[in-house]
């Protein structure tokens, strides 16, 4: 009756007076009741009518199926340790108008629910055990009848319950007692060690199991999992087969093998085995590491599977399945599940849904549910997609397999998210340390009472003849034994290994070496080749009517060849046209980068009067690899973990989050902190994701000013990522390239500008497209010997100080621009101040605040010379919103660089000649060259 729902909110009194109306005339009623009433006239044509002659008794008990089908959740027995909450209007018979002596009747009704006419005591029976067990489930606000059609036949046909063999309750059996044997052994061999255990909840092993059991039947090849810590050893040991005795050294071990610096907690990281499927099916299973952020792992794991579903599955859905597990308390109180579950659908991101599934403990650290959220569930966040929500007794492990069966049927069928809310408990508290009686007492007073789900399925098996009671001794014996054996072998063991994570994708690739900053691999192109793909990237076909405006761009491209003029833009889709030409896929998504937060891109281009797009990369050549470009929804933390997994599982393509403006990537600041600048030396994980932030202080204000430069450079060490800021468009097209023609990955963060997108000295020459990336770019216009000032600085103020230097013509001081500010270019630098023997000054100038931007890092890392700071004054907040005091204070910054001289030049710009012959610090008393403060700049 899913289709007919409004039904269920409608009086009965009322509906008879309808019937009655659509009886005399059809047309006399709305058409959603006159589709209700014809389907009912079908049915009393068709189907003996009711002996009491009734129709009001039969649309109550339709009502009521109605009622179990929507409210039957709110009244189920799913929680093994807590009563539930009382909700209104129960499911009593008379709230439907109904009676106990109508128990008795049989009611045509009953096919509705597959019983065929049915007295209404077998009805109600049907409801309870399919919709109020162990099993309930929310469904009804799905609006596709199809899906709820298919729902309800699935679950009323066997009424929520399995009736499984013998065999399979004894694997069942055998995954519980794994389970619990498990955390039993360490609890005893490790006392007061974390492991974050999963008792309480040990059905989630042969739950998994189930998963990979039915995927296999369904043609899954490859699960990706993620999840947080509660449980993940168990996982790893039971589920992934990590060796136990793997685990049991890293409760002991004080060193790791080479390659990983300082690794991390066993119970957060990843691991990938092919496991085997009940029908022998091998699937690859991959456990992804996570830190402490709980629901962070989820966006990375939605981007994996979407760049395996595409480059290895070829866009079949039905082959990769990803998997969250969550916690009650994360899953209702982490924005970031919300920026996740928006994603599940869209294009640019849909991994043909998810299976959610929610350890859910009861309590949050040592908070109460009833504190932890407004929601009625833990998982009311399935509703913003209408997904189907299964809430399954934990106590119950039949029907936990039954329900992970389930979701894998739904989840290949519709390719659509599914969430499984298993109702459980926490033996301890947040870690084996804790006390949860201090906060927890009543809980907990139960929770000790409780027999552990093993011990509740073996007694039920007992009792059923399947085991005796020596035989279920004998199991958990026998399963201890062995665990005694494998902690033996652990003490043999030197030094903890960590796997590294996606192992098969990165054969190709190494961990990063010094000698690799030095100086940068070739990676640039023909002048020959960029005329090519310029042709290919102004091409429009002549049967498409494009958007008017759109002729003028490509025009306008087409000149800046012709005229050997790129602008950014131009060098931009030259590198991503050049790698795509090489094979190398590309993938940029952000908020607006199809055309550009500052309309200089336009990838994509539209055809008037639709909404399709045009996107001239993807006709570069027949063979080359696709180029994707998709505008995000208006997430940062949520798209930036996502393409960060994408790039994981990536390591041939060249993955870029782009940021609306370059402040907004601190809503992300988890995956940069926990992925991005320390997942090397955590987990060993190489990743090549580059983030473009647009930055430059351009009198917009202070969220859209920084890309907080400070940030990253605070982060950067041990050659763990690149931080760049370039100045030209031809070092931006090598810096791309340069990214994918390296045996190396590390993260690449870009500086992009704002203004310099059209500023006419920000050009390059297709000649400039050949040779490499250049870390330090020196000044071509001085005359060395004269040098009195080396000016180091980085983006867009460079242009600031050049137009300056070209009004004064002052070749005496010489702009140093530094693209790359980590891995630091000392080499370059130090040949460069070496070349100005008759320097005299240097400076470090930014637009930043002092106690923001490069500078400290620029002080640590110019250690050999004495380098002077010109910058704003130190400030909370980035910059001005005034326009007037932006363009002040700039002026101040540039000023001090050409700072008229007190000398006998008579407050002319004097480029230091002043100081000839005399001491250095008299010299530098007569300018600006010491902390001398003013109101914008120090």
């Amino acid at each position: 009756m899913g289709e007919f729902s409004f039904i269920g909110n409608s009086d009965i009194d009322s509906i008879e007076q309808l019937y009655q109306n659509y009886l005399a005339d059809p047309e006399s009623v709305d058409p959603s009741f006159q589709q209700f009433f014809k389907g009912y006239e079908f049915a009393r044509k068709n189907y003996e009518a009711p002996t009491h002659g009734v129709v009001g008794k039969e649309f109550n008990v339709l009502n009521l199926i109605h009622g179990y089908r929507q409210r039957g959740h709110l009244f189920t027995k799913t929680n093994p340790v807590r009563n539930r909450r009382q909700y209104f209007p129960t499911l009593d018979l008379e709230t439907f108008g109904l009676e106990t002596k109508d128990l008795d009747t049989a009611f045509e009704a009953g096919k509705e629910l597959g019983l065929g006419k049915a007295k209404l005591k077998d009805i109600i029976s049907h409801c309870k055990r399919t919709y109020c067990s162990s099993v309930a489930v929310e469904y009804l606000y799905i609006r596709h009848p199809e899906v709820v059609r298919w729902l309800q036949q699935k679950m009323e046909a066997v009424k929520n319950t399995p009736n499984f063999s013998v065999e399979k309750k004894k694997y069942i059996y055998d995954q519980l007692n794994v389970a619990s044997g498990f955390e039993n052994f360490i609890h005893k061999k490790f006392v007061g060690q974390k492991r974050f255990s999963l008792e309480g909840c040990e059905g989630m092993i042969p739950a998994l199991q189930a998963i990979i059991n039915k995927g296999a039947e369904l043609d899954v090849e490859e699960l990706f999992i993620g999840m947080a810590h509660r449980g993940r050893l168990n996982v790893l040991a039971n589920v992934l087969d990590k060796p136990y005795q793997n685990i049991f050294k890293e409760f002991v071990a004080d060193e790791y093998e080479e390659g990983i610096s300082l690794g991390d907690v066993k119970y957060h990281l990843g691991y990938q085995n092919d496991i085997s499927a009940s029908n022998g099916k091998k699937l690859r299973v991959n456990l992804a590491p996570n830190p402490s952020h709980l629901e962070t792992v989820g966006p990375i794991i939605e981007g994996i599977t979407r760049a395996k579903i595409e480059h290895k599955y070829d866009n079949n859905y039905n082959k990769a399945i990803p998997i969250i597990i969550h916690g009650d308390a994360a899953i209702a109180g982490q924005g970031v599940v919300y920026e996740v579950v928006q994603m599940s659908q869209l294009p640019g991101y849909k991994t043909g849904g998810t299976i959610h599934v929610v350890i859910n403990n009861q309590v949050g650290f040592t908070t109460n549910y009833l504190d932890a959220r407004s929601s009625t569930y833990c998982t009311d966040v399935a509703k913003v997609t209408r997904s189907p929500v299964f809430h399954v007794n934990g106590d119950d492990a039949e029907a936990m397999v039954y329900a992970m069966e389930l979701a894998v049927e739904f989840r290949q069928k519709f390719n659509a998210d599914v969430f499984i809310d298993v109702l459980s408990y926490r033996k301890y508290g947040h870690n084996e340390g804790d006390e949860p009686r201090f906060t927890q007492p009543t809980l907990y007073s139960a929770i000790a009472k409780h027999p552990n789900p093993r011990d509740v399925y073996g007694k039920k098996l007992i009792e059923e003849g399947v085991y005796t009671n020596t035989e279920v001794q004998g199991l958990q014996n026998n399963f201890n034994e062995y665990l005694e054996k494998e902690l033996a072998a652990s003490k043999l063991i030197d030094k903890v290994a960590i796997q590294r994570f996606l192992h098969d994708d990165w054969v190709d690739y190494r961990y990063s070496r010094k000698e690799d900053f030095v100086k940068s691999i070739d990676s640039g192109i023909s002048e020959e080749n960029a005329k090519q793909l310029t042709d290919k990237l102004t091409a429009l076909p002549s049967d498409l009517p494009f958007f008017r405006k759109v002729n003028k761009i490509m025009e306008d491209r087409k000149k800046m060849v012709a005229n050997d003029k790129l602008d950014w833009a131009m060098g931009e889709l030259l590198a991503y046209a050049s790698l795509a030409e090489d094979g190398h896929p590309i993938r940029l998504s952000g908020q607006d980068c199809i055309r550009g937060t500052f309309a200089h891109r336009h990838a994509g281009l539209t055809i008037e009067d639709t909404d399709e797009q045009y996107f001239p990369l993807n006709h570069i050549s027949e063979n080359q690899a696709q180029v994707k470009v998709y505008n995000s929804l208006l997430s940062e933390y949520g798209v930036m973990g996502y393409e960060y997994g994408y790039s994981l599982a990536t390591p041939k393509g060249l993955t870029i989050w782009e940021a609306q403006f370059g402040d907004f990537y601190n809503v992300a600041q988890v995956i940069i902190d926990q992925y991005i600048s320390s997942a090397e030396e955590k987990w060993g994980l190489m990743n090549g994701l580059v983030l473009l932030l647009p930055h430059g202080f351009e009198g917009q204000g202070p969220e859209h000013s920084s890309a907080r430069i400070e940030r990253f450079l605070s982060l950067a060490a041990n050659n763990n990522m690149q931080v760049a800021n370039c100045t030209t468009p031809a070092n931006f097209f090598h810096i791309l390239r340069r990214q994918m023609k390296r045996e190396i990955r590390l993260p690449l963060i870009v500086f992009t500008p704002k203004s310099l997108l059209r500023h006419p000295k920000c050009t390059s020459t297709l000649q400039d497209l050949s040779g490499n990336f250049q870390e330090v770019i020196d000044d071509d216009n001085v005359d060395v010997e004269s040098v009195k000032r080396l000016v180091f600085c980085s983006g867009k103020v460079y242009y600031d100080l050049l137009a300056r230097k070209e009004e004064l013509d002052a070749k005496d001081i010489a702009l140093i621009r530094i693209e790359q500010l980590h891995p630091f270019p000392k080499e370059r630098l130090d040949e460069i101040v070496a070349k100005y023997k008759n320097a005299l000054v240097n400076l470090w100038v930014q637009e930043e605040p002092e106690n923001m931007g490069a500078w400290k890092y620029m002080r640590a890392m110019f250690k050999a010379i004495k380098m002077i700071p010109v910058a704003r004054l130190a400030s909370g907040s980035p910059a001005t919103g005034l326009n007037g005091l932006h363009v002040i204070g700039q002026k101040e910054i540039v000023d001090k660089i050409f700072r008229p001289c007190n000398c006998e030049l008579k407050n002319k710009y004097c480029g230091l000649q002043c100081a000839e012959g005399k001491d250095r610090q008299e010299a530098l008393k007569q300018h600006m060259y010491f902390p001398q403060k003013s109101r914008f700049s120090i």
